[in-house]
């Protein structure tokens, strides 16, 4: 990416100013509503599809978490905002191929979306090789169970893909630190439903590991259910940076 790529025009700036304040007061007011400290929630913002030039924006905005789910997009988004003098903490959210863990360990500060013992290894040994401090890792829970979409299973006794193996294959890795969970609501269940549950599977997550206390939870139209059922971290896109580009 060339300069012209990263410089940030300032209606754009404008325009996601006035994003962010609506997503921080939604934030605010779930957090009240919740009866929580406000700097006990982190907005992540999620930058798939939009230009480099708006993560430099939100940077210089305060925005200290961004979120990106492909890799090949990610890689070089994340080298062009670093050349362009910001530093934000990138979280890698999308689903991750195996042969892709070398790529994403050296950007990725957080992978939220680890969800089989297998990609544990995989991203233990890629860490180990290139990184110099271990690699924060939430495991991404299938709050229904359903093994035919991304997650890993709470109570199942599936070696690979059930959560209490996950977990503890993040937690015994050298390159990882297991930091906590996260999900998504199902399409079809309530926001209030889907987060009650996740609530349940994170309290029992943190008697056997109790600092893994993060748990991403929550998007543009469900944040302050995910609040009020306890997400330290919600990722918001839409609400933030507008429509969304179309994917090519």
């Amino acid at each position: 990416m060339t300069e012209s790529q990263t410089a940030v025009r300032p209606e754009r700036r404008a325009e996601l100013a006035v994003g962010l304040a609506r997503v921080r007061a939604r934030i605010a007011d779930a957090c009240a509503a919740a009866g929580r400290q406000r700097d006990e929630v982190t907005l992540v913002a999620v930058t798939k599809t939009y230009p480099a030039a708006d993560v430099v924006a939100l940077a210089g905005l305060g925005v200290s978490d961004v979120g990106e789910n492909r890799d090949q997009e990610a890689a070089p988004k994340a080298e062009a905002v670093a050349a362009a003098g910001a530093a934000p903490r990138w979280h890698f959210i999308g689903q991750l191929q195996r042969n892709k863990a070398r790529s994403v360990v050296r950007y990725a500060d957080v992978v939220q979306s680890v969800d089989s013992v297998r990609l544990a290894a995989a991203l233990d040994a890629a860490a180990g090789a290139v990184r110099d401090r271990p690699l924060d890792v939430l495991v991404q829970v299938s709050i229904d169970g359903d093994p035919a979409r991304g997650g890993a299973l709470p109570g199942a006794a599936d070696p690979q893909r059930g959560l209490d193996p996950v977990a503890a294959a993040v937690a015994g890795a050298d390159g990882l630190r297991l930091a906590g969970l996260m999900a998504v609501a199902p399409l079809g269940w309530e926001p209030d439903r889907a987060f009650a549950r996740l609530a349940e599977v994170a309290a029992a997550l943190r008697a056997d590991h109790p600092d893994a206390t993060v748990l991403s939870a929550g998007m543009s139209g469900d944040l302050e259910s995910a609040i009020g059922y306890g997400a330290t971290h919600v990722r918001v896109g839409s609400a933030l940076l507008g429509m969304r580009p179309a994917l090519r």
